[in-house]
């Protein structure tokens, strides 16, 4: 019964996702505002509630174990990241092995990707900065905290300045095809873009809701941690809208909206989030945690690398994917 609650729920995200970055095509044209927006800041702050709303439970409103709490906020918050830098990247990858070749290129608009990672890394080295400094000094751990919430204020505004000129030069967002409300016979208004939106957020969040929720009860069967679950288990759930909408948009050679849907996305979840973790929770150097955050930064790392030399290659992200192995390997020890 679970494994088939697990199956149905998936569908429901495949639908969503298509529903959802289909308006969100349409929304971007309609604005007239570059692929890199759509991706980094539309889609991937919407997409990312599922996981945003994981840790913010299990802190505020979770089990009666206070210690159960922190160990699902904390693997959630750091999980996140985790996932997007290496499995969703290597499998975003892999979706286009097929027509592109190991060899083929990748082709994202490169300053948007550039400035994702930027921020990502400057952040999420915070994170990292934090898990050392003792909880008997919380001024500065709440400096580290307040830094990363004004890190992603940044780069929202970067991000937001950079949009005119990047449309000027051809990269702005295109809509493929109809809107697929307006197939229904309705007509294609912001409203209307508005309304299917809604219904792909909504289908997302309640798919990945489900999905939790069969996968936490799976968990249980299987006898695994409260920790182990939301760093590993809980992730492979809640990032599943980001990695299906980017396999979409990739396999539509839509690569700046692919890879800004995720970058955009570890943005949010290595500055918010973290934030909260810092300031909430024990936040410190478990195994389990230190050897996330590193292999994250590492992933994170050659992807820029990788992308400075402008030969980002589809083989390139399968080392993102033997990372996310190495942290398998690290945490079930």
């Amino acid at each position: 019964m679970v494994f088939a609650q697990l199956l149905l729920m998936l569908v429901v995200i495949l639908i969503a996702a298509e529903v959802f970055t289909n308006a969100l095509e349409h929304l971007g044209e309609k604005l007239k505002i570059s692929e890199g927006v759509t991706g980094s800041l539309f889609a991937a702050i919407g997409t990312a509630l599922p996981e945003t709303m994981v840790p913010l439970l299990a802190i505020f409103a979770g089990t009666t174990s206070a210690s159960v709490n922190e160990e699902i906020g904390v693997g959630a918050i750091l999980g996140a990241p985790l996932m997007l830098s290496t499995l969703s990247l290597c499998l975003m990858s892999a979706s286009v092995l097929k027509k592109r070749g190991l060899r083929g290129h990748l082709t994202p608009e490169h300053t948007g990707l550039t400035r994702d990672l930027n921020f990502f890394l400057a952040a999420f080295s915070l994170s990292a900065v934090a898990l050392f400094v003792p909880h008997d000094t919380p001024l500065f751990r709440a400096m580290l905290a307040i830094g990363m919430v004004l890190i992603y204020f940044v780069y929202i505004m970067l991000t937001l300045r950079a949009s005119a000129h990047l449309v000027k030069e051809g990269h702005g967002t295109e809509a493929e095809g109809k809107m697929m409300l307006c197939k229904l016979g309705l007509p294609e208004n912001m409203l209307i873009i508005v309304l299917q939106l809604a219904l792909g957020l909504g289908l997302l969040v309640g798919g990945a809701k489900g999905f939790i929720d069969g996968v936490d009860e799976a968990a249980k069967l299987l006898g695994i941690s409260a920790l182990l679950l939301s760093l590993l288990i809980i992730p492979i759930a809640t990032e599943l809208p980001e990695k299906v909408n980017s396999i979409l948009w990739i396999r539509r050679r839509k690569d700046t909206l692919a890879f800004g849907n995720i970058t955009g996305a570890m943005v949010f979840q290595g500055t918010l989030l973290p934030a909260i973790g810092i300031m909430l929770t024990p936040w410190a150097p478990q195994r389990e945690v230190l050897a996330g955050i590193v292999i994250t930064l590492l992933a994170a790392g050659w992807l820029r690398w990788i992308s400075s030399r402008g030969q980002l290659k589809v083989w390139h992200l399968a080392l993102n994917g033997a990372l996310y192995v190495s942290y398998l390997a690290i945490a079930l020890a």
